[in-house]
């Protein structure tokens, strides 16, 4: 019993890991997303050096899992968890990493100046879905609740539509001007980002189902 009430002190310590890090990754798409919005170049430097903390949290996160697993040996829905905690915190990773992307891409365009492009208003809603999608994932996975992981993915074709969107306006204004090639490319590069942040965590999804339900679902589709 006593083993028991550890093991399950320390796996609310590690629940509690994730949301730090995704509260964290969320904030920091946030100051991207005001950067990109005002072209303020230290909000976009401050992003940037608030990933190291993101990673430094997934270090600390998958250490204390992976020192549970090895003393506690859990099995069946408990392990299940503890093989979500790695998918999780991964997945927030690389979702921290496009909030640094757009913030970078928030410093050229802050330099360069608007393009000819109606890229501003694609990445900015991109960029909100994004924070919309990983704090309901996240919500799922606090309340294990497999239904609210799935709506969360959902939300993944509006990401995929804004991208599109965005795709073909660049096409046409290149087609006008090809001298527009370059910075076109460029926009496109971080439209590419966003779409996958809304990748990864619809993976983020499908790992909470499966630690819930036990059964691989593919969502992202």
């Amino acid at each position: 019993m006593e083993s028991r009430k550890f093991f399950s002190e320390e796996l609310s310590r590690l629940r509690q890991g994730i949301l730090a890090m995704s509260t964290r990754v969320e904030e920091n798409l946030g100051k991207a997303l005001i950067a990109l919005r005002t072209c303020n170049i230290e909000l976009a430097k401050e992003v940037r050096a608030d990933d190291s903390e993101v990673d430094a949290l997934q270090i600390k996160i998958e250490d204390e899992a992976a020192i549970v697993i090895a003393t506690q040996q859990p099995v069946a829905r408990d392990l299940r968890e503890m093989v979500t905690i790695f998918k999780l915190t991964s997945n927030i990773e690389r979702v921290g990493d496009y909030a640094v992307h757009l913030a970078r891409a928030a410093s050229k365009l802050a330099k360069t100046g608007n393009s000819a492009f109606r890229a501003q208003m694609h990445l900015e809603k991109m960029a909100e879905i994004g924070q919309t999608m990983l704090r309901s994932a996240i919500t799922a996975f606090m309340t294990q609740d497999a239904e609210a992981a799935r709506a969360a993915a959902a939300m993944d074709h509006q990401i995929d539509d804004e991208h599109k969107a965005l795709t073909e306006d660049i096409v046409k204004v290149i087609k006008k001007n090809s001298s527009l090639v370059k910075s076109g490319l460029r926009v496109l590069h971080t439209s590419n980002q966003l779409e996958r942040l809304g990748d990864h965590i619809t993976n983020i999804c499908e790992a909470i189902i499966y630690m819930i339900e036990g059964k691989h679902e593919e969502l992202n589709e």
